[in-house]
């Protein structure tokens, strides 16, 4: 993994844009990090265009089904060698083990535990009765008992999950400098705090992506870690 912590987010169906803001922004962000998306409207060959340009890729799709199923998809997606790809952690044990099984060795494996647009009164309507920092944590228990690398937390629970999973590697997204607004995120957190709270790697978007200048913004972003 780069010693650069963060993974600009390309979030956009179009390839040339895509690949036009990667090379903006490649001096100042550790990885990239293909969505759905991208994923839906490019496919594998798309993915595989990204990848020329030389940063980790982190193939972000949240597989989530029958273990079956997402160990067939698992071993697809690891013939593009991804340095990342994610799971839910809902999806159970058998479906963790079986997907950790069959990625590549230099594949990190990490759970999705609770989205980062969802607050405990999301959680509640789907009838989880437990906080969101709860569920975090009862989720990064399970994952880590079926031999995955890591989950994908919010800054708000890193910190909590890192005091007991010390060699986990943590991926966290709602990431948002200071005075920028939230969007659909609701429990988000500054890059200089999730990182400081034990973030792996920092994911963001839309203040890079979106920004007038990405790559100015990817270097602001930088030069505060």
């Amino acid at each position: 993994m780069s010693p650069n912590p963060i993974y600009v987010a390309i979030d956009t169906a179009d390839a040339r844009r895509a690949r036009k803001l990667i090379t903006a922004v490649a001096p100042h962000v550790g990885g990239i990090k293909v969505g759905l998306q991208f994923f839906a409207a490019n496919g594998p060959a798309g993915v595989r265009r990204l990848a020329e340009h030389g940063l980790p890729l982190f193939i972000d799709l949240k597989f989530h089904d029958i273990p079956n199923t997402v160990s067939r998809a698992v071993q697809s997606i690891g013939t593009l060698g991804p340095a990342i790809i994610t799971v839910h952690a809902a999806g159970g044990k058998a479906m963790m083990i079986r997907a950790k099984k069959v990625a590549p060795p230099t594949t990190k494996v990490v759970a999705v535990t609770v989205l980062t647009s969802l607050s405990d009164r999301d959680l509640a309507s789907t009838g989880v009765g437990e906080t969101a920092s709860l569920q975090v944590e009862r989720l990064a228990r399970l994952a880590r008992s079926c031999g995955l690398d890591g989950i994908v937390c919010s800054a708000l629970e890193v910190a909590a999950v890192k005091a007991v999973w010390q060699d986990g590697f943590f991926v966290v997204p709602g990431i948002r400098p200071a005075d920028t607004e939230s969007g659909d995120q609701k429990r988000m957190g500054t890059p200089n705090a999730a990182r400081r709270s034990g973030a792996s790697i920092l994911v963001i978007g839309r203040p890079i992506t979106a920004a007038a200048d990405p790559a100015t913004a990817a270097a602001a972003i930088a030069a505060t870690l």
